[in-house]
Formats: C-alpha cells, structure tokens, sequence
C-alpha cells in the first residue's frame, strides 16, 4: 500500500489484516464524505458487530436504512439485531423482511387461494414451512398454543420431520404433497407465527414435546456438523480436530446420521432418549435434544451468531435445557471444548 492507495481500498485491507482501530476512522472519513457509501458502511458495520459494539452497530444500520429504506438485506440485517438483543415486539415485524425476493436467500410464501392469517379468529389454519429443520422444529411449539385457542391447525414438513411431528400429536403433512388437506380459511409462515401471536421473550412457550423410545442407554451424544450448505457452516461446523477431540470422549455416540443410520429425525430422537447428555454445534440436532428435555451443551460459533441464541447467556430461554458455549476467538474452539470436558466431567459423565 501506498499513500495514493484509495481510501475505501486501504481501510479494506487493514480491515482484513485484523488493524481494525486503523480501518474504522478511515471508513468514518469516507462516511464523512459520501454518506451513500454503501460499502464502507457495510464494513464499518461489520467492524463494529466484530467488537461486539452492538448499540453502535445497530445505530449505523438504522442511518443505513433512512438512506435507502427499500433496502432488503439492510431490513433484514435490522431485524436479527433487534431479535437478538430479546426486543421480539419490534423484532418479528422487521422479521418479515425475510419474504423480499431482492434478498439472495429470500422465504418464498405459498401460492394459495386463501387470505395469509393476520393473528385474528379463524378456525383452520395451514403452516407452511421455511429455512431449516431447526427453525421447524423451533417454531413448532406454537401449533399447541394455536390449538388451544380453538384452531385447527395443519402443518406441512420436509420428509425427515414427518413421523417426528405426528407421534408429537400435530396434524403433520409432507410438504412436497400427495396427501389430501383438511380444508383450510388461512395460511402462515411457521417464522411469522410468534409475531401474529404477539410473543415476547417474556411469554414464549415450552418447546414442542417430543418423546421416543429409547433405542439405547447411555453415553454422549455428539453432533459436530450442520449442513454444508447453510451460509454460516464454515463458522459454526467443527473442523477435523475438533470433531475428533469430541469424538474421543468416552461413551461418545455420534448423531450424525451418516453414521448413525437414523432415516430421519423420529430415529435421531429414539437415539437421544436414551443418552445422558447431548453436545451439538448449532444445527438441527440442537433444536431437537432441547425440545426432548436432553441435557445438551451448544457450542456456538462467535462469527454470525444466530439471533436465537441472544447474546452473552449462557442458558438459552426457548430450551430451559441447553447450555451454550460461546467460542472467544473465531476459528478458535478448544476453550470451549475444554470447558464442555470439565463440565462433563463434574456430572460424572466422563
């Protein structure tokens, strides 16, 4: 670099070298200068999230927003700030910024000949799935709440959910069809659902109870990976060593289905059951050993945290079961595997 390097490229590469006190004031000048500078902002942002300036961060995407209110992924950005600092009353309707198709990974809706549900009185209503199988399984617990309200509730899932959701006592259905629905007066997005039920922090309900046989009797269960096509895997999937070093521990049992065989989530459940203790990296496993009950430790990436995990708790309010572990140092994981051995170790486990 020279002193004619160009600003915005100049505090670009200090930026990546980790010179993040000598990049800031250089993307604030360019700010100064040209406040629509949509990729300092974007970087200053991300600087200032790396430091966990979270006010700060939230403040600079808002600006952002005035600039270019039509926006997407900035409304998006918003929402699991919000979300993740437990503000759910004005987090689920920014939430919905999740639907615009400018996004690049945009929740498509259903086309349906019937009214999307505005959290009014109906007496059936269809959810329709979205995201991941942790999201499905996460948002499943306000189908009961919906029943109890009088509402016959439907829910279409992905194969691998299936049995999994009816032996929980839904009115589960394959998603990709071939079965004939009850007739339905409205739809929902399953993400859609606490923000038209009003649900707070303070309100949310107990996960969806999910029971199985037990298909074995003690020791670890261990999940290391999610799916490699999630866009935080590199951050939140264990490398090699890591896995491994989980894998040692004694009467470790891998969830993974490629090695334990289960053809979908009933057969994970019934290998769960009968554990001790689960320890998972954020993934669908996770969702699932919380909504069982299982004693599980999450070990979470510190790069891109998923909104629903908050920030700086160690217990996780949508799971009373779950302990999260929190990596310190990007790429970094063996504090947090050492802390999960010596927890472990103190319940006699290992």
């Amino acid at each position: 670099m020279t002193s004619e390097t160009p600003p915005l490229e100049l505090a670009s590469a200090l930026h990546v070298a980790g010179r993040l006190a000598e990049a800031e004031p250089i993307y604030r000048r360019i700010l100064q200068g040209d406040p629509r500078e949509q990729t300092a902002r974007n970087n200053l942002i991300a600087l200032v999230r790396a430091q966990e300036r979270w006010a700060e961060a939230e403040a600079l995407l808002r600006e952002a927003i005035e600039l270019a209110p039509d926006d997407a992924e900035l409304r998006q950005r918003l929402a699991v700030a919000v979300l993740a600092d437990g503000r759910y009353a004005e987090g689920w309707p920014l939430f919905e910024a999740r639907r615009d198709p400018r996004l690049r990974e945009y929740v498509k809706t259903p086309p349906l000949p019937i009214p999307e549900w505005d959290g009014g009185p109906v007496e059936a209503l269809l959810a329709w799935p979205e995201q991941g199988f942790g999201d499905a399984i996460q948002f499943a617990r306000f189908l009961p709440v919906l029943a109890t309200r009088g509402i016959r509730v439907t829910v279409l899932c992905r194969p691998e959910l299936l049995t999994l959701f009816q032996d929980a006592g839904l009115a589960a259905y394959p998603a990709q069809g071939g079965a004939e629905l009850p007739a339905q007066q409205a739809w929902s997005l399953m993400g859609s659902l606490p923000g038209r039920m009003g649900v707070t922090l303070e309100t949310l309900p107990p996960p969806l109870p999910i029971r199985a046989e037990p298909t074995r009797r003690g020791g670890i269960g261990i999940m290391t990976s999610g799916h490699s096509g999630h866009r935080n895997d590199a951050n939140r999937s264990l490398p090699p060593a890591a896995a491994a070093a989980l894998m040692a521990l004694p009467g470790a049992v891998s969830l993974d289905p490629r090695d334990s065989g289960a053809r979908d989530f009933r057969d994970t459940a019934g290998l769960i059951a009968g554990l001790d203790q689960v320890v998972s990296v954020d993934t669908a496993v996770a969702h699932l050993a919380g909504s069982m009950g299982k004693p599980t430790a999450v070990l979470l990436p510190r790069l891109n945290t998923d909104w629903r995990w908050l920030r700086g708790r160690t217990d996780c309010p949508w799971y009373p079961s779950l302990t999260l572990y929190r990596q310190a140092e990007a790429g970094d994981w063996e504090p947090e595997l050492v802390a999960v051995r010596r927890d472990l170790a103190a319940k006699g486990l290992i």
